[in-house]
């Protein structure tokens, strides 16, 4: 192997294990770490001792445990201060949010899980967690199924047959789950999910179109609530979600929006 290529290599492989992290901000170890990318618990160890070095990231408590550090952080806050998306998105938004007591997020695929790019909620709700930077399984929740449900069949294709191979022995119950969802959105144009991301939690989401390069993102509303009726989210926020994704694809129709790069190349 070249030494351009052994770089490279290493680059890929140190943004994997930043990656890892997740939005529940727990600290992970090597051996988590290697767990949640796939490499080796050696490969791993380099890597964790470079990041912290470079400042991305740092130990708990000087213990065997790591979360990031503000050299992540700086990255992320000047893509943000930068992304026209969400710098135009976020005040409508909120808007929509406190007027129909939900969050809103809009997300992007982050290898097997969608990233919140945008993300707003009403104070007046119990709602999950969630802002932007957070990231949700692709597989098991609302926004995660409607993206898959927008892509073309070839790299639908490809992240179906990834999903499953992480799902391991619950292969089947994850393909069932998402064929449902499937279903939904041919018949309506939305897919909804309870409880099954976070306990009381649901999601309502669609795929959404944005910029001039039509790129595919997946916008969603969502709320934390105790015997939540399917059949309300379904006939009153569904329209309201639709209406919304009409109003930001105009909000965005001439903002330069770049198909994004995934572990099966660019999005379509």
């Amino acid at each position: 192997m070249s030494q351009s290529s052994q770089v490279v290599m290493t680059l890929e492989r140190g943004l994997q294990v930043l990656r890892a992290f997740r939005a529940e901000r727990a600290p992970l170890s090597n051996g988590e770490l290697a767990r949640r990318t796939g490499l080796s618990r050696a490969t791993v160890s380099r890597l964790t001792t470079t990041l912290l070095r470079l400042g991305f990231i740092r130990r708990v408590a000087q213990g065997t445990q790591f979360e990031l550090a503000p050299g992540a952080l700086g990255i992320g806050h000047a893509y943000l201060e930068t992304n026209p998306v969400t710098r135009l998105v976020h005040p409508y938004m909120q808007q929509v949010a406190d007027r129909l007591d939900v969050s809103m997020a809009l997300a992007v695929p982050n290898d097997l899980d969608m990233l919140y790019i945008a993300c707003r909620t009403s104070a007046r709700i119990s709602t999950l967690r969630l802002g932007v930077g957070s990231l949700l399984p692709m597989g098991s929740t609302a926004i995660g199924r409607a993206y898959l449900w927008g892509l073309p069949p070839g790299p639908q294709a490809q992240y179906l047959a990834a999903l499953m191979e992480a799902a391991g022995p619950k292969a089947a119950e994850a393909k069932a789950s998402i064929e449902a969802a499937f279903e939904d959105l041919k018949r309506s144009g939305t897919c909804l999910s309870m409880g099954e991301y976070q306990r009381n939690a649901w999601g309502v989401a669609l795929p959404i179109r944005v910029g001039r390069e039509a790129t595919l993102m997946a916008l969603n509303f969502g709320a934390v609530g105790l015997n939540v009726d399917p059949d309300s989210i379904r006939q009153n926020l569904a329209p309201a979600l639709k209406n919304a994704a009409t109003e930001l694809t105009a909000l965005l129709q001439d903002v330069d929006v770049e198909p994004l790069p995934s572990r099966f190349g660019r999005e379509a």
